[in-house]
């Protein structure tokens, strides 16, 4: 981006959505992250308590951005857990929190966030899905649906607002090095890494680095795209 731009990064306490936030402070944009317990020590990022699961705490969660730092201009819609277990196990809340938090979530955001993007005339939503939402996983029925769900949200976005400006799309990331990740057996890390050409998983600074380009100038006409970037585990899936 070559102005300074107000941008929203939610689930930005950590992982990637801390990496994207601090990578859109340090090219000088006005940075404010979200999420149930936020806590970044960093001066230069707003971070503002939200549980997307809550239309109204979405509104209240804006109305303190917007005071601050002024309207939205950029979305990252990154926020996300899961609740893996064999589907035939999996209870009705399992699946129902998972879509309820990753997909109706980032919907209930970039609904709010588009509104000051329509009169604007300028807007970027980017929604972080996952190479699983393209390929499937075992025993994340209900987390590969929520990420599947969000190719479709966002290519209809792009079809809706692509006239006003505004562009919407997809990041599909590998296996990153995260918490998540992290909290895993080294014979469950190790398997995941065989299955990336590649060889090895992905840092959080480099997928902020595609998001930062879709928010960027340079990313100015892709629109309803999904972009892996997961060491060619998915194979453009």
């Amino acid at each position: 981006m070559t102005d300074p731009r107000t941008v929203l990064v939610t689930g930005g306490n950590r992982g990637i959505g801390l990496a994207s936030a601090k990578l859109f402070a340090e090219a000088g944009h006005r940075v404010a992250i979200t999420s149930r317990n936020p806590d970044v020590d960093d001066e230069r990022i707003l971070a503002v308590s939200c549980d997307q699961t809550d239309s109204e705490a979405v509104d209240r969660a804006f109305e303190t951005i917007e005071d601050e730092l002024g309207a939205i201009e950029v979305l990252v819609a990154n926020a996300g857990i899961t609740r893996d277990q064999l589907f035939l196990r999996m209870s009705d809340d399992d699946f129902a929190d998972v879509i309820d938090t990753n997909l109706t979530g980032a919907y209930r955001m970039a609904r709010r966030a588009a509104r000051p993007m329509l009169r604007a005339r300028w807007g970027r939503l980017i929604f972080v899905s996952s190479v699983v939402g393209l390929l499937g996983s075992a025993g994340q029925v209900n987390y590969a649906a929520s990420k599947s769900g969000l190719v479709g949200m966002a290519r209809s976005m792009a079809r809706e607002l692509g006239s006003r400006n505004i562009t919407a799309n997809v990041i599909a990331p590998g296996p990153v090095a995260t918490e998540m990740l992290a909290s895993l057996t080294e014979e469950q890390q190790t398997a995941i890494t065989d299955q990336v050409p590649l060889g090895r998983v992905a840092q959080p600074e480099e997928i902020a680095q595609m998001i930062n380009f879709l928010a960027s100038e340079n990313g100015a006409y892709i629109t309803g795209a999904v972009i892996p970037v997961d060491g060619g585990l998915g194979m453009g899936h």
